[in-house]
């Protein structure tokens, strides 16, 4: 039986539909992450270097196990075109079995 609390559901922006799923494409062809869903059309506002931003983006939900974190983190930093790219985890509290077992499958 796995631990839900062994998987984390990552959350990425990207500038682009084009940027978000050739990041996307590289985590799951390195098994970094089980599965990326790309959902278009995030308007996100922020302060950066000052100034208040208003941008369309991508945002990205991204499925592996927690211990691939560093890692996933490190690969985004490399493709991506921000300075700053968000990067953060949420823990699983639960979760069904079944696909459980398939992100564990899918990731290295």
């Amino acid at each position: 039986m796995q631990r839900a609390d062994d998987f984390i559901v990552a959350l990425m922006t990207a500038s682009s539909a084009d940027e978000a799923e050739r990041i996307s494409a590289a985590l799951v062809e390195k098994r970094l992450a089980a599965c990326c869903n790309i959902v278009k059309g995030v308007t996100s506002i922020y302060e950066w270097k000052g100034k208040l931003e208003k941008g369309e983006e991508c945002l990205v939900i991204i499925k592996t196990r927690r211990e691939l974190f560093e890692k996933l983190s490190s690969e985004i930093r490399s493709l991506h075109s921000y300075e700053v790219p968000e990067i953060i985890a949420l823990p699983m509290i639960a979760g069904f079995e079944g696909y459980l077992d398939w992100i564990k499958s899918n990731t290295q």
